[in-house]
């Protein structure tokens, strides 16, 4: 427990300096690459992740998976060799890859509006190519934003963090690497924060009872801050656009 109670002290600072309840700073990015048909790049602190989508297009493969009222919608996650301090042999494929990518592809599709592309597939790929804690919703915010990017309709935004505790009943949002380590129990929720929707909830351990509900509550109020500053970056995003396009003036 002692390790716990150094992750805030006694001023209401956290190890990297924010409060409790203060995300990382987030940098993102639309638009970086003209292959795909969308693309992102965000920054949650030091996790850097990288995001693109191809589609929707017709079926690859066995056409047979085509499914006649929805997308298919296909997530492959991958970390880059250099992400972490020990080099990565096998970037995808691995039990922790695969496991990411079925959780990615649990909370896009709750987020695509996937019955307005019947016989279609829409494949979205992210590489983490820094990992400092907070993996899966650096993941999950990029892809939010590569699928606006494609302009693939979504039915809001989806947003993720990261939440624990301090000290035993204080909660933190958005979560580093070295608290991972150092606290107790990680929290990660998928929401759909407009409507309140949680699309994927998991915990690194169990929280006791009295202890979930708050530190859920403030997971919840990061994913609406996390989706108010991705929305300026696709504000900003159009704003570019328009100004380079002469079809609107930057403010």
């Amino acid at each position: 427990m002692s390790r716990n109670r150094e992750l805030i002290s006694n001023i209401g600072l956290r190890l990297d300096g924010r409060r409790a309840l203060e995300l990382r700073r987030i940098r993102c990015k639309l638009g970086l690459f003209s292959e795909p048909d969308g693309s992102a790049y965000i920054e949650q602190g030091l996790t850097k992740v990288l995001a693109a989508v191809y589609g929707p297009h017709q079926v690859r493969g066995n056409r047979s998976k085509a499914q006649h009222d929805c997308a298919i919608v296909n997530c492959q996650f991958s970390m880059a060799v250099f992400s972490t301090g020990e080099r990565k042999r096998r970037p995808r494929g691995d039990r922790k890859s695969t496991e990411m990518s079925i959780h990615l592809h649990q909370a896009l599709i709750a987020a695509i509006k996937v019955e307005l592309y019947p016989w279609s597939q829409i494949d979205v790929y992210v590489e983490v190519l820094h990992a400092d804690g907070g993996i899966y919703p650096a993941c999950v915010n990029a892809a939010t934003l590569a699928l606006i990017d494609a302009g693939i309709p979504l039915k809001e935004y989806l947003c993720a963090c990261t939440a624990s505790l301090a000290s035993n009943d204080i909660p933190m949002i958005d979560i580093s690497h070295q608290e991972e380590i150092m606290g107790g129990p990680t929290l990660t929720v998928a929401a759909l924060p407009m409507s309140g929707k949680v699309v994927l909830l998991e915990m690194s351990q169990r929280f006791h009872v009295d202890h979930l509900p708050k530190v859920l509550d403030k997971a919840l109020k990061g994913c609406i801050d996390i989706k108010n500053i991705l929305d300026e970056a696709v504000k900003n995003n159009v704003r570019e656009i328009g100004s380079s396009t002469g079809w609107a003036s930057s403010t």
